[in-house]
């Protein structure tokens, strides 16, 4: 592979990260997309659907959003799966990275979000979660 067909990495976090650039409407058509098959319970399909908008963007803000949604429909992967242990890692992760993207100018209310996360954490540690409880995206009153 010559150097030119390399992969291209941009950091985030400090740390190389993928990047395929993507341009804004189709990012934003894939955060749609995502956003859409998280709300009818596709967290799979979520996670497929989001991640070219994460590695497309250039803002590490915008990567961190992104991700952090991303890690959440995986926290809800392993909770169909049965997998608590699995869940409360990603959902550690999603709230790492939601707090990171605080710049962001997202369209989803990452505070309420922030909240809903914690609220399933502690349930988490405690047994009280219901096996299948995701939080809600609730769109930002812009």
């Amino acid at each position: 592979m010559a150097a030119d067909d390399a992969p291209a990495t941009i950091l985030q976090g400090g740390r190389p990260k993928a990047y395929r650039p993507l341009p804004p409407a189709d990012r934003r058509a894939a955060f749609e997309a995502g956003v859409a098959a998280y709300g009818r319970g596709d967290f799979f399909e979520a996670h497929e659907l989001l991640e070219p908008a994460w590695m497309g963007s250039p803002d590490e803000s915008e990567r961190e959003f992104l991700q952090g949604l991303i890690k959440l429909a995986a926290a809800y992967v392993h909770s169909v799966r049965g997998n608590p242990l699995g869940m409360a890692k990603n959902l550690r992760g999603a709230r790492t990275r939601l707090a990171a993207a605080a710049t962001y100018p997202a369209e989803i209310d990452v505070t309420a979000l922030l909240g809903a996360i914690d609220e399933r954490l502690a349930g988490l540690a405690d047994g009280s979660l219901p096996p299948l409880d995701p939080p809600t995206l609730q769109r930002s009153a812009r």
